[in-house]
């Protein structure tokens, strides 16, 4: 497994890949990397020739310096676990490789789909996550790249960045992976205490609930069911929200999309645990 921490390197790496006219998948992260992120890698490597991950803690998508001083960081380990599935290469850059002397995001229209949700609840970040994943797939020009849908707003931002921008890149969004309690394979589970982990299933639980049910109430109906639901949780709800797999508008009526998923943000030993769900 090669390791790159420049775009320079890359270069080398791409020449071998693309002279002939192989194809390169691509997994971007953060680290802290667990069986979520395995699953996208494995998923690459069966419909690329090639497979290459990156790692980096991108400041510019965290509105809350503790929780960036907080993230999870564990560069030797997840090094080991990508070694171990065979992945061909790994891109570890440095912040100046990724921003030089100005870390700051860019200002792209987003049209929209950081509206709501965890664009209301994390400003900026949609765009710090739409400057560095431009630059990554610039730098690492992938046949394919692989994002979890967990973070489904994020996924469609970034089919549209690469839309807009002309990115010789094809977007796949790789199905939520899930503990056996439901609750969603993330970095942010490694600062959980195992009763946070196992309380924490309500997430899951609550959204396969509100899939099974939502054609008994409206949507606003459902909303404060589930608030309640919460309200007798060790958990403090952040927000639930009904939103189109489209364009993420909120939904006020089951009828204003044909596509409709549920978002939940909850609290958890302080911890900000995010899921979707598609319900219909």
């Amino acid at each position: 497994m090669q390791v790159f921490k420049s775009a320079q390197e890359l270069s080398i790496f791409h020449n071998s890949v693309f002279s002939n006219g192989k194809s390169l998948g691509f997994v971007a992260t953060m680290g802290a990397l667990h069986e979520g992120h395995l699953a996208l890698a494995a998923q690459s490597q069966r419909e690329n020739d090639y497979t290459i991950v990156s790692i980096f803690v991108n400041p510019t998508q965290f509105n809350n310096p503790e929780d960036l001083a907080k993230y999870p960081r564990k560069d030797e380990q997840d090094l080991a676990m990508l070694a171990e599935i065979n992945v061909d290469a790994v891109f570890l850059p440095s912040v100046e490789e990724m921003y030089g002397h100005e870390v700051s995001s860019e200002s792209i229209d987003l049209i929209g789909l950081d509206k709501g949700m965890e664009g209301d609840y994390r400003p900026g970040h949609f765009q710090g996550v739409a400057t560095v994943v431009r630059r990554l797939l610039k730098m690492i020009k992938p046949t394919r790249a692989y994002f979890g849908e967990k973070d489904y707003q994020q996924l469609r931002i970034i089919q549209h960045v690469a839309e807009i921008f002309q990115l010789d890149s094809i977007i796949i969004g790789v199905e939520t992976q899930r503990y056996s309690s439901g609750l969603a394979m993330s970095s942010r589970n490694f600062r959980l205490s195992q009763k946070a982990i196992d309380e924490a299933k309500i997430i899951y639980e609550t959204m396969h609930w509100a899939k099974e049910n939502y054609r008994k109430y409206r949507p606003a109906e459902l909303k404060m069911l589930i608030i309640e639901r919460f309200a007798e949780s060790s958990l403090e709800l952040e927000y639930i929200d009904f939103a189109d797999d489209t364009d993420m508008h909120k939904i006020e009526e089951w009828q204003d999309a044909k596509s409709i998923r549920i978002y939940i943000a909850a609290l958890s030993e302080g911890v900000r645990l995010i899921d979707n769900l598609r319900i219909s």
